[in-house]
């Protein structure tokens, strides 16, 4: 049993190491191929533009962490400097990368880089206000006098 393993793992393993386009070919066969479910992965910080916008200078860590969240990157060499990534996409190919660096300096935001930044106050959109929806209550339609007859004996369609 054990000669026969070898048999079978060493040229496997020799065929996947020696030669990158059999490892490259089979998750892209894997991706053709129908009825093969590739879910949506999202990974790292969501941090939208509405979120950018309300970033100003001077602002400490702390107000900072409330409106960005946590940093996805914190480095203990780079302190002051957090790394907010996003990626999307199908499997394992990133479709939409996007990345934001904070900077500090004594403990206040003194820069911001990356994909998105704060806009002017003219190009801000509106922010959407809540819509209050009234529901009526429900109400039972009135039952016949053949369905009344029916819940009496125990065969109605709710069980009354």
């Amino acid at each position: 049993m054990r000669k026969l393993l070898i048999f079978i793992i060493l040229p496997a393993t020799a065929l996947s190491t020696a030669c990158s386009t059999v490892t490259d070919a089979i998750p892209d066969a894997l991706d053709r191929a129908p009825l093969v479910y590739r879910p949506i992965i999202e990974q790292g910080n969501v941090v939208t533009q509405e979120q950018v916008n309300e970033v100003e200078p001077g602002m400490s860590k702390r107000q900072i962490r409330f409106l960005l969240g946590s940093p996805m990157l914190t480095d203990v060499f780079h302190a002051d400097r957090w790394d907010y990534a996003y990626t999307t996409g199908v499997g394992s190919k990133p479709d939409e990368i996007k990345r934001l660096t904070v900077y500090f300096e004594d403990d206040r935001l003194v820069r911001i880089s990356g994909d998105m930044r704060p806009q002017p106050e003219e190009q801000r959109t509106e922010k959407k206000k809540e819509v209050v929806v009234t529901v009526p209550d429900w109400e039972p339609e009135e039952k016949t006098v053949f369905g009344r007859l029916m819940n009496a004996v125990g065969l109605g369609s709710n069980g009354e």
